[in-house]
């Protein structure tokens, strides 16, 4: 068996997982067609996981008690290698925990298990982040999926649609230099749908704050389809690689980049969670394949 990955599956999905990042790399439906992207020159990830942090911090810089931590867009999970705590047909379980490596970049104690468990149609993935230390262990966690685009080689890109579970007519957010820009936008949405189109993401993500759903449904009018759900994430982001990728990134979060103009002290930024010490969170997505209709 190796130990770089694992493959999980149902009778209508086959998801494989990798230790490093403990990223999953491919989940193909029952027809056996990839849903995922598959990490070409355009970009070279299929679903990292976002911890500590979303997006960017100022300068790429974490503050904390008066000293100064190197910190990369995304944070660092995405980079190290996951240990298996579990692995079985339909499900796995892996498990990072800080070090030294860790702590020269994020002072803090923290536990974070990934699970991911293939139920019928449904890849299951949840996430819980424990704090054994004895601080307040601020934090942000997101995934990243990247999905084909479009799904159903041969479609226009502009075939598909976002459909959301709610109404999101709130302002979206845009990035500056990897940061929030300060002033809202009016939302692309109108009304549940989000029309596709690789200029919808000329200013980079599209990024929803305010976000009103717990689903999104990803279709063409034909072709195979992808419906997320998500729990205990607050924000969502979607994304295309400006200028034209074929793929397309839905990515719940909670957390988001700093404000271009926050300065302060990391356990200031806004948008994390304040796990207490003793404590943990769990938050979970879920991905659904539909078969070509």
């Amino acid at each position: 068996m190796s130990t770089d990955t694992h493959i999980i599956r149902s009778d209508s999905i086959t998801a494989t997982i990798k230790a490093a990042g403990a990223e999953l790399c491919s989940l193909k439906n029952a027809d056996g067609l990839e849903l995922l992207w598959q990490a070409g020159p355009e970009w070279p990830r299929h679903a990292p996981l976002l911890f500590p942090i979303v997006g960017r911090l100022k300068n790429d810089e974490l503050r904390h008690k008066g000293k100064t931590y190197p910190m990369t867009q995304h944070g660092f999970a995405r980079d190290q290698r996951f240990e298996w705590v579990s692995r079985e047909a339909a499900s796995c379980k892996l498990v990072l925990v800080d070090n030294n490596a860790t702590r020269a970049r994020y002072p803090f104690a923290f536990r974070l298990e990934v699970t991911y468990a293939a139920r019928g149609a449904d890849l299951e993935v949840t996430f819980e982040i424990a704090n054994p230390g004895d601080e307040t262990l601020p934090a942000s966690l997101g995934g990243h999926p990247a999905f084909n685009w479009p799904l159903l080689p041969g479609l226009a890109k502009e075939a598909y649609t976002l459909s959301f579970s709610h109404d999101e007519p709130a302002p979206v957010r845009r990035l500056d230099g990897g940061l929030m820009r300060p002033d809202a936008q009016p939302s692309p949405i109108k009304g549940k749908a989000l029309a596709l189109s690789e200029r919808l993401f000329d200013d980079d993500a599209v990024i929803l704050d305010h976000l009103a759903s717990t689903s999104v449904r990803y279709a063409a009018d034909r072709g195979p389809s992808i419906e997320m759900s998500w729990d205990g994430f607050r924000e969502l982001g979607i994304w295309s690689k400006p200028g034209g990728a074929p793929f397309l990134c839905i990515e719940p979060w909670h957390g988001f980049a700093s404000p271009v103009d926050f300065d302060g002290e990391f356990t200031g930024k806004p948008g994390l969670m304040q796990i207490a010490p003793g404590a943990s969170r769990s938050l979970s997505y879920r991905i659904r394949s539909a078969a070509a209709a």
